[in-house]
């Protein structure tokens, strides 16, 4: 007889084992461990993140994490269980088991009256399509930056973000989010949960491999645009961003100010998951393709996500993949 239960003690300990044997984003075994610690002692992560183990007896089976997020679907609230990190036991791998277990999670979750169900692992494309999951649309841009001539920064005030600048960067995305069909809803406690889970990969870390910015250009003494890069070598990847002004003519300045700090360097290549419509002026786009982190969403209980939703209905940051 199979069960669901939490992971903790002896079982969290294996599950990190497997866990980083599989993706461990380059950090050393003793790092992993600390990184998921430390996001576990975030206020999101504490009250919001949860992993779960399939386990006979005291064998175990399979493990996936259970996020509980917020979404708004054509202008109404909706629940939404994000589940990933699904992996199997080397001893069974397949098996199906960690099939088993998302299933499990999804009626616990279709049982307690959750929406909608997020999955970020990639998952058996034919056991997707029985389960009702549909690949949430992203598109992945690179980003051509205007530059002048003189290799100069504009004329922007820009600092570093601080925690006391996510309440404006929270105000931004919600005006930023309201048109859109599908988005999750990103209080400061989960915007600081995504800004801190890059800053502790860049941080744990090999030296100088990977560089984690958050970025501000002020109004007054307000945040009034910003950006958050990550950096490794010359590929720089836009995990978010925002601007009071519609244009997003800050968010172009800022990059336009992180580029002129090293003007002799090689021009970065600049990627990320942008908005539809939104391109800063000093911003043009080289290239656009499907995104490649994969993402499923699918409709829980009596909740319908008809028609299928389409790029421009849906807005998604780099950084919202847990």
């Amino acid at each position: 007889m199979t069960t669901v239960v939490r992971a903790e003690g002896k079982i969290l300990k294996r599950i990190l084992e497997r866990d980083y044997a599989i993706e461990n984003a380059g950090l050393s075994r003793h790092a992993y461990t600390q990184f998921d610690a430390a996001l576990m002692k975030t206020t999101w992560g504490q009250h919001h993140e949860r992993r779960f183990a399939l386990v006979e007896g005291a064998e175990l089976l399979a493990s996936a994490k259970r996020y509980r997020l917020a979404g708004t679907l054509d202008q109404h609230p909706v629940r939404v269980c994000g589940i990933g990190c699904v992996v199997t036991d080397s001893m069974h791998d397949g098996c199906g088991h960690g099939q088993v277990l998302v299933e499990r999670l999804l009626d616990q979750a279709a049982h307690d009256r959750w929406d909608l169900a997020i999955l970020f692992s990639a998952m058996d494309p034919g056991w997707c399509e029985r389960n009702g999951f549909e690949r949430l649309p992203a598109t992945e841009v690179e980003l051509g930056v205007a530059q002048s001539p003189r290799h100069g920064a504009p004329m922007t005030l820009v600092r570093g973000g601080e925690e006391r600048d996510l309440a404006a960067v929270v105000a931004m995305g919600q005006v930023r989010a309201n048109p859109f069909r599908f988005h999750l809803d990103r209080d400061v406690d989960f915007v600081q949960y995504a800004i801190t889970k890059k800053r502790l990969l860049a941080g744990l870390g090999p030296a100088r491999e990977r560089q984690l910015h958050f970025f501000i250009a002020e109004e007054g003494i307000t945040a009034a645009a910003y950006v958050v890069v990550t950096i490794g070598g010359d590929r720089w990847t836009i995990e978010e961003c925002g601007d009071r002004d519609s244009s997003g003519a800050r968010v172009g300045a800022i990059l336009q100010a992180l580029i002129a700090r090293q003007p002799a360097e090689r021009r970065p290549t600049i990627r990320g998951w942008l908005p539809p419509g939104f391109v800063p002026p000093q911003v043009t786009i080289v290239s656009a393709k499907p995104g490649r982190n994969v993402i499923m969403l699918r409709a829980l209980g009596a909740t319908a996500v008809r028609p299928q939703l389409s790029a421009g209905d849906v807005l998604y940051w780099h950084s919202d993949i847990l």
